[in-house]
């Protein structure tokens, strides 16, 4: 008998590895040259060697027993006091400050990609994770932000601080606009319409060249600090920040400054999110996830709460957007393609629909991976598809699921 299952499991591991192969083979294992093909096995077969161990691992695995052990709705009793939990997070952020003193400026790059696709989650998750609508088109939000720091400093002279909160109300417009014609839709019909409405604006940045240049894009002035400009020499009629404090100049000084105000920007927004998940609308936002129905018969206004919502997220990707833009110097409608939603969607479903903890694990884990592994940075696609596997087995609500509060009769 015993043999007989060694035998199965056996045939499983390699048929697993033959679908495998079979799928990634045409992918990974032929390669244009000119006008040849140029077959290269070695990636297709490795991958399918992993695909059949990892298979014949499985099989000795109780899959049942462990989702039934680690139950999604089982409440967890946590041992940590709010004391210790607000320690944790400052000495988190204190770590995190602490990055450009001893980090290279490549890092320090990485880090503020990082960080503006942990605002983007954030925002994502208020939508997706705590109201439950699908939103495919939450780029667009991020291009409005951002162009409309470019276009702000084009026609008027934003500056960046300025910028700030104009990127924020503006993308919070255009959130209450999406929201008003999706109040009736759910589901796929939700989905499509976000879906086109990301396109829309896409299409308006890339076609409309008098104002927002189309291909071409526009610049993006940095950011300055009291006036003074974090450049060898001043552009915008301001004072070089390394004159005024006699220091030797250092392009890295710029990346520090974007870092360290993305950061704050980002303890900020996971505060407010915390506070919000708290009060009324909060409560309102995960009642409209659960039941419409049953939350408009307590007497809640559906449309208030879905488009304070759509409002909420839309603002942080705003911000996130002037950020980037802050960031890149150069914005264009290549930046906002659907992959980009694609991308903050799967850090949400990823790390846990209303989990903060797992949107941010999420986002600094896909960003900063492909950057750890470079050599297989072709395939992070792929990648993306077998953790969603993985995860959907192991933990279907995400890789920290959200607590709910609830009330125990206290032990005997």
């Amino acid at each position: 008998m015993a043999k007989t299952r060694l035998i199965q499991r056996i045939l499983a591991a390699l048929g697993a590895g033959i679908i495998a192969f079979i799928l990634v083979g045409p992918i990974m294992g032929l390669k244009i040259e000119g006008y040849d093909f140029v077959a290269n096995w070695t990636s297709p077969l490795t991958l399918a060697a992993f695909v059949c161990i990892a298979r014949l691992v499985l099989g000795y695995v109780p899959l049942d027993r462990i989702r039934h052990s680690h139950s999604d709705t089982a409440p967890r009793q946590t041992k940590r006091s709010p004391v210790q939990v607000a320690a944790l997070g400052v000495l988190l952020v204190v770590l995190a400050a602490s990055l450009p003193f001893f980090a290279s400026k490549y890092w320090i790059s990485v880090s503020i990609i990082a960080l503006i696709y942990v605002l983007l989650g954030l925002g994502l998750n208020i939508v997706v994770g705590l109201a439950g609508l699908l939103d495919l088109g939450f780029v667009g939000f991020y291009a409005v932000g951002a162009y409309g720091y470019a276009l702000g400093f084009k026609y008027f002279g934003l500056g960046f601080w300025g910028a700030l909160p104009t990127g924020a109300l503006m993308a919070g417009l255009f959130g209450a606009i999406l929201g008003f014609p999706v109040l009736r839709m759910h589901g796929d019909y939700l989905a499509i319409v976000t879906l086109g409405f990301g396109e829309i604006i896409r299409l308006i940045l890339n076609n409309w060249l008098d104002v927002t240049g189309g291909p071409n894009g526009l610049d993006a002035p940095p950011p300055t600090f009291f006036g003074w400009e974090f450049k060898r020499a001043a552009t915008q009629g301001g004072v070089p920040f390394h004159e005024v404090f006699n220091l030797d100049y250092s392009p890295q000084v710029l990346d520090s400054f974007v870092y360290l105000v993305l950061l704050a920007a980002v303890v900020i927004t996971i505060y407010a999110v915390m506070r919000l998940r708290r009060m009324p609308v909060g409560r309102a936002w995960e009642a409209l996830r659960e039941d419409e129905i049953a939350c408009r018969s307590l007497g809640l206004n559906h449309v208030t709460i879905k488009l304070s919502a759509f409002m909420m997220g839309a603002s942080i990707g705003g911000v996130a957007g002037v950020f980037f833009a802050a960031y890149q110097g150069f914005v264009s409608p290549v930046s906002f393609s659907f992959f980009e939603s694609a991308l903050v969607l799967a850090i949400v479903v990823l790390g846990g629909m209303g989990s903060l903890t797992g949107v941010v694990l999420s986002a600094l884990f896909l960003t900063m991976m492909p950057e750890f592994l470079r050599e297989f940075a072709d395939y992070r696609i792929l990648v993306f598809g077998f953790a969603m596997v993985l995860i959907m087995l192991w933990k279907p609500r995400g890789l920290v699921q959200m607590r709910r509060p609830y009330f125990g009769l206290r032990g005997n």
